[in-house]
């Protein structure tokens, strides 16, 4: 079977714009050379050319794009749960800036990351944004597992030259450009891992670094991602730092590093204000929505709707090891019940978000940071995810959506069968690649 060209029949979910779900009980998803061909109700309305594809047989099984993490911590996965009753300074502090000091030993790289690629790989998130850290090459070994995963990623060699503990903060501005310069230079043979600009946050990262900074992202053409406005003594920090900033953004503008002709997803914007969100409009830059981390750490509820309304873009985060969860089923559930929390606690008319609007984020909304990524929409590229019903199914009829919504609800990673990426087949809930598809292949004669 020529695994890029195919069609899947099932119950199929996906998201067109934030306000709306398409379904689409009994119907057809066709996958052409890994791209979606579109979503027929009956077999007989499939364009004649793809008529010919196998047709993989899911009926009664939901069929939903794979989801897509802005923002993921790669070597906090180790010490996922420990220290949520700090709050972010003092966690980075004790918990992760010495976890992320040990990458400099690869054999401890190579047993951290291989497990957090193993369990990425049974997860529903098929396009991820990783910080590694400082060490070149414990992050080239986190981009060859990656690369090998059947996932597609976007991986950054942290940059920190000041503010940081004596393990971690690399001498000087010259030599933390130099050295993300000699990664770039052997991130030229990857497909499905790409590198992304990744200075760490502001406070640890000199105007001389991300001068230097600018120059490279302007000689290779990268992408970059950062934090912004996660916490209110960071912020303040920021201030103090930077006096001649308007505002956080405006400390990674000045350097050319804030959107505009640099794609950049900016995790948290917990406590962004009207300027900086106007800058975020004019430069189109994403928003990561880390809603678990963010109640762990004590940082605050981000006003996912007041950005929704001023149509920023915007996906989730894990933001994993601040949240506990790889999951983006995860953070979609959080996303929803953090919006009722903070209407709560006093932001006026402001609306809860929806199963709608937290679904498109964790799909659409995330994926087109990567391109045309997270709809069925013809001409995508086919991310699927195949799932059942999580057990026990209750014992009256569900519409699809309210199934879905459980699934977001449940976030059990059980419920998945099939995992597609790029239309092609990734080792998921303990799928073997030479086992085939855990549906019933048939192929279908010409009408």
């Amino acid at each position: 079977m020529d695994y890029r060209n195919f069609v899947l029949q099932g119950d199929i979910c996906y998201s067109k714009t934030a306000h709306s779900l398409v379904t689409a009980e009994h119907s057809f998803l066709v996958c052409t050379e890994g791209k979606s061909g579109g979503v027929f109700s009956r077999f007989s309305h499939i364009p004649r050319p793809y008529r010919q594809f196998p047709c993989i047989d899911y009926t009664g099984k939901l069929i939903i794009p794979g989801l897509v993490d802005l923002h993921m911590h790669a070597p906090q996965f180790t010490f996922r749960s420990l220290g949520m009753d700090l709050e972010l300074l003092e966690w980075l502090e004790t918990r992760a800036f010495p976890e992320e000091a040990k990458y400099e030993d690869r054999n401890y790289a190579l047993q951290a990351y291989g497990a957090l690629v193993a369990t990425l790989q049974e997860g529903p998130n098929t396009r991820i944004c990783l910080f590694g850290t400082v060490h070149v090459p414990a992050t080239l070994l986190l981009m060859d597992l990656l690369e090998h995963s059947g996932l597609v990623c976007m991986v950054g060699k942290v940059n920190m030259d000041r503010n940081s503990p004596d393990t971690l903060r690399e001498q000087d501005a010259a030599r933390s450009a130099a050295a993300t310069q000699a990664w770039l230079e052997q991130c030229g043979t990857y497909r499905n891992c790409t590198p992304i600009l990744t200075p760490r946050f502001i406070p640890s990262c000199t105007d001389e670094l991300l001068r230097r900074l600018s120059t490279l992202q302007r000689r290779y053409g990268l992408p970059l991602q950062s934090h912004l406005s996660e916490n209110l003594r960071e912020i303040a920090w920021v201030r103090e730092l930077c006096p001649e900033s308007s505002c956080y953004g405006d400390a990674y503008a000045r350097f050319d590093l804030f959107g505009g002709d640099v794609p950049t997803v900016m995790a948290h914007c917990v406590y962004s204000g009207n300027e900086e969100i106007a800058l975020m409009q004019r430069r189109g830059v994403y928003v990561a929505h880390c809603p678990q981390s963010n109640m762990n750490l004590a940082s605050g509820i981000a006003p996912a709707r007041r950005y929704l309304e001023a149509g920023l873009s915007m996906g989730l985060g894990s933001d994993v090891a601040g949240g506990v969860h790889t999951s983006i089923f995860r953070a979609m559930s959080d996303g929803i019940g953090v919006s009722k929390l903070r209407r709560c606690m006093g932001a006026g008319d402001e609306a809860p978000l929806t199963l709608e609007e937290v679904f498109y984020l964790g799909t659409r909304g995330g994926g087109a940071f990567f391109g045309q990524v997270g709809s069925f929409e013809a001409g995508y590229e086919l991310d699927a995810l195949v799932m059942e019903d999580p057990r026990p199914v209750p014992p009256f009829p569900l519409s699809l959506r309210e199934r879905l919504e459980r699934i977001v609800g449940c976030s059990d990673e059980r419920s998945i069968l099939m995992k597609y990426v790029r239309g092609l087949p990734v080792p998921a809930a303990g799928f073997k690649a030479h086992e085939g598809p855990r549906g019933k292949i048939r192929s279908r004669p010409l009408p």
